[in-house]
């Protein structure tokens, strides 16, 4: 039994997710030991062929429709690669990114005419993908940067510079997020389609050295006088760009809360275990009533955050969910998965100083989650605005 046993979301239960997801478990089992996973995890990144392999598998563009050259499914199956991915230990593989936060974007804003051309490279692995949002002197306030994407001919020509891009180093295929008029804010601003084979001043900087998510490459980007012909403004319309990254943000914002309760999950699993297996002053650690209240307190808490992510995902089933309620979300999971993992490394000891233990790369690891998808002070004010 789990060590916290927590209602899973009801379309679990379906049949035909039940197969995808035995199904995606043993893709990542074959393809993804743990062996391979350490290799990523020193290497810094995970090895473009993963992505080939995943692609043929059916990992990728699992929601894309079937007429891109996807597979006909939706946000569910989405669910299903990454908690497979989570519940397998296969660190780095940026399939949330790549299936729930950047191909989304081409699906619901992208002309016909991108979507014939990107999506079906971007389902098969031929194409990986990133989005270039922050920069060097602008983190969560988006209406002020300053990379531009300023008409030249039947094109525009991108300058600028991005950093904490994830997928940074492998993709050849990215968003890029500029101003398409320097004067405006938000009316300013478009998302550029950039490939980035044989694009003429792109560079990618050094892979930035983190505190955890070892396997996974975050990367600088540079753009020097980047060409990018006219129709690649997504959605064929300079100054939607703003309003185009809004529209996805909660469903970004719902796969960090999902991410952080899978997180909250694992940190008390492994936990358990070692506290029942571990001995100190002629007992189990488990067996002292601290240990015992304080892993009942999380549990507890952890099952209440279960109930409500669960929620979340039921309402943007539906497209209900509002953006204040992701933002809560995936404010109050992100701070618990802080909290829970701190707490379980304490128990473990000097063991859960050390990187060889799970709980080591869980601490971490989920320290970004406070920060990346809007930071959790930009989410608190989201929600302020809402009352």
């Amino acid at each position: 039994m789990p060590a916290i046993n927590v209602p899973q979301p009801e379309f679990m239960d379906d049949e035909e997710i039940a197969i995808f997801a035995d199904a995606v478990g043993k893709f990542y089992q074959q393809h993804a030991p743990e062996k391979r996973v350490l290799k990523w995890r020193e290497d810094g990144q995970v090895e473009r062929e993963f992505w080939n392999e995943a692609g043929e598998a059916g990992l990728l563009g699992v929601s894309v429709p079937e007429e891109y050259g996807g597979h006909g499914g939706d946000f569910r199956h989405d669910m299903v690669v990454i908690d497979q991915q989570a519940k397998h230990g296969v660190e780095g593989f940026a399939a949330s990114l790549h299936n729930t936060v950047i191909l989304p974007y081409l699906v619901r804003h992208g002309t016909e005419e991108q979507k014939k051309k990107y999506l079906p490279k971007l389902v098969t692995g031929e194409l990986v993908s990133a989005i270039a949002m922050t920069e060097p002197g602008v983190g969560s306030d988006l209406q002020s940067i300053t990379t531009t994407a300023l008409k030249d001919g039947n094109g525009y020509r991108i300058n600028g510079a991005k950093t904490y891009i994830s997928n940074g180093q492998t993709a050849d295929f990215i968003i890029v997020v500029a101003k398409t008029d320097p004067n405006e804010r938000a009316k300013g601003i478009s998302l550029m389609l950039l490939e980035t084979e044989g694009a003429e001043g792109f560079q990618r900087g050094k892979k930035l050295d983190k505190v955890g998510m070892d396997a996974a490459d975050t990367s600088e980007l540079f753009f020097d006088d980047v060409f990018v012909p006219a129709e690649n403004v997504l959605g064929g319309e300079e100054g939607k760009g703003f309003y185009q990254l809004m529209g996805e943000l909660p469903q970004e914002r719902l796969i960090i809360a999902m991410g952080a309760m899978t997180g909250i999950e694992k940190a008390l699993e492994v936990t358990m275990e070692f506290v029942k297996n571990r001995k100190a002053f002629g007992q189990t650690i488990w067996d002292f009533q601290n240990t015992q209240f304080v892993l009942a307190d999380l549990n507890a808490r952890g099952t209440a955050a279960r109930v409500f992510v669960n929620d979340c995902i039921a309402k943007h089933l539906k497209g209900e969910l509002d953006v204040p309620t992701a933002c809560m979300a995936k404010y109050m999971v992100t701070e618990l998965q802080g909290e829970v993992v701190d707490k379980c490394l304490q128990f473990h000891g000097g063991a859960g100083f050390i990187n060889d233990y799970p709980i080591a790369r869980m601490y971490r690891d989920s320290r970004i989650t406070r920060i990346f998808g809007g930071s959790n002070e930009v989410m608190k004010m989201v929600i302020a605005r809402s009352m």
